[in-house]
């Protein structure tokens, strides 16, 4: 039996008035005065903006220390120490990555997020708890949210031995992704580590997701060497790159040598839009033809007591980074946490349109520009063709 859903009476970002029909999980039409079928459940808009669901395109849900006490964060400056902290601090506390990404990750549902990638820690120490821990958040919103997992070696793969043939189980067992560290300043040996990395996803037909944290020279040192690679191996379209700080700082002209490779090889990248260090340009990226998309990173975690599962705040915040001002330069922070993220990701079936896949967001705004700076309560979220969040709580199915 069909499940059917009629929303009335909403605008879209265009302005126009619409109804939305939903059958079973799909949009089937979105016009004026649609007629309601047999057996509908009508749902007054009451004038309220429709979006598309919102797409998380990075975030560390086994991570997270959401819901949970204050924690008074002493680490110190390098990327190395907050590893080692990290590392140590869920090792002796028993952290659970099943109990805290389920939390994060209603959270997230429940103020938009439909479909989410999560990057997951595997290392010898952990093996594939953490791992396990989240693949069973999403057994358990199996239906309600669009959950990758990407399998992460956070202390490095070549320096840890056996770290190598924990990704090769974890992409057995279930995760969507490989993930890779610093190549050249984490692992030491860029060339070895990148043949490893692709030879990994080469055995599992997995894509790829790097954190490329390396600064200018040796960052894009490392990224044309993953880039020869995905040429030769025919991996165009399979691969994101995440941070990509090198992109912020070198000379323009080396900048966007990178970028025409970057876009005829159709490798994404996903920014945080950090205060703290270059970022990629957004509109250099975008003009090149790169798919450049958006993510948290952590959110309450050892690593930082930043970050919210809001996605509107995160289009905010790249507005505030890449001084965007006007409405239409907002709309493009909005597409990062929207339409380029579902493309960076590989999620299908997306869009505020008919055919797509029926995951959609409600709010009090204007325009898209207001919704992104306001941010105000989300009055509906559909996912799936379901109603599963009313003014920022969950709704039981």
């Amino acid at each position: 039996m069909s499940r059917n859903l009629l929303i009335t009476g909403v605008r879209l970002a265009d302005g126009t008035r619409a109804d939305i029909s939903i059958i079973d999980t799909r949009i089937a039409a979105i016009g004026p005065d649609l007629k309601r079928e047999p057996g509908a459940v009508e749902e007054n808009g009451h004038g309220a903006l429709a979006l598309p669901g919102f797409v998380e395109g990075h975030t560390h849900l086994d991570k997270t220390m959401w819901g949970m006490p204050w924690y008074r964060n002493e680490v110190g400056p390098k990327l190395t120490d907050r590893i080692e902290n990290e590392r140590n601090w869920r090792a002796g506390s028993g952290h659970d990555a099943g109990v805290q990404s389920l939390a994060l990750a209603r959270a997230f549902l429940h103020a938009g997020t439909t479909r989410l990638r999560t990057h997951v820690d595997i290392d010898t120490d952990a093996g594939l708890r953490h791992l396990e821990g989240v693949l069973a958040t999403r057994e358990t919103l199996n239906g309600a949210m669009d959950l990758q997992i990407v399998a992460f070696p956070q202390s490095g793969m070549l320096k840890r031995a056996g770290t190598a043939a924990l990704l090769d189980r974890a992409l057995a067992e279930g995760a969507d992704a490989l993930g890779a560290l610093d190549p050249a300043l984490i692992d030491g040996d860029p060339v070895a580590s990148l043949d490893a990395t692709f030879d990994i996803a080469a055995r599992h037909q997995k894509p790829i997701d790097i954190h490329l944290h390396e600064p200018g020279e040796i960052g894009a040192f490392t990224m044309n060497l993953l880039l020869d690679r995905v040429e030769a191996l025919g991996m165009q379209g399979r691969v994101v790159i995440s941070h990509a700080f090198c992109l912020g700082d070198l000379p323009e002209r080396a900048r966007d040598v990178l970028l025409a490779r970057l876009a005829g090889l159709r490798v994404a990248l996903l920014t945080t839009a950090p205060s703290s260090v270059p970022v990629p340009p957004l509109k250099a990226c975008i003009a090149a033809g790169v798919t450049i998309f958006a993510g948290n990173d952590g959110v309450r975690d050892t690593w930082t007591p930043y970050g919210s599962p809001d996605m509107l705040e995160r289009a905010m915040l790249l507005g505030m980074r890449y001084d965007l001002r006007r409405d239409d330069d907002l709309e493009l922070a909005f597409d990062c946490v929207t339409g380029a993220a579902a493309r960076g990701c590989g999620f299908a079936d997306y869009g505020l349109n008919v055919g797509a896949r029926a995951d959609l967001v409600l709010l009090d705004a204007d325009t898209v520009a207001h919704a992104v700076t306001a941010r105000p309560k989300r009055k509906l979220v559909v996912s799936h063709g379901r109603i599963v969040a009313r003014n920022g709580e969950g709704v039981a199915p």
